[in-house]
């Protein structure tokens, strides 16, 4: 498992490296932001009307199943392995 790691470390390595060489990429024109002017504006008014949560709490009584569970003892562990 670790062998068949190591090979494709080295096979992506080697994709790298030839993918590097095999590109040659020259700037032949510097790039330049345009001019821009910002005069006034204005943001958007919103209304916004909230509907009413009404949060009550009561007292409710949940019948909950009982459980019984018996360890083993140390022959049945001792055996089980």
């Amino acid at each position: 498992m670790k062998i068949g790691i190591a090979i494709a470390a080295v096979i992506a390595a080697i994709a790298v490296a030839f993918g590097v060489y095999m590109i040659d990429i020259d700037q032949t024109q510097q790039a330049e932001l345009p001019e821009v002017n910002i005069e006034g504006g204005q943001l958007p008014e919103f209304d916004a009307e909230m509907g009413d949560v009404t949060v009550t709490e009561e007292e409710v009584t949940v019948t909950v199943p009982s459980v019984e569970i018996t360890p083993p003892t140390e022959d049945e562990d001792i055996a089980s392995n």
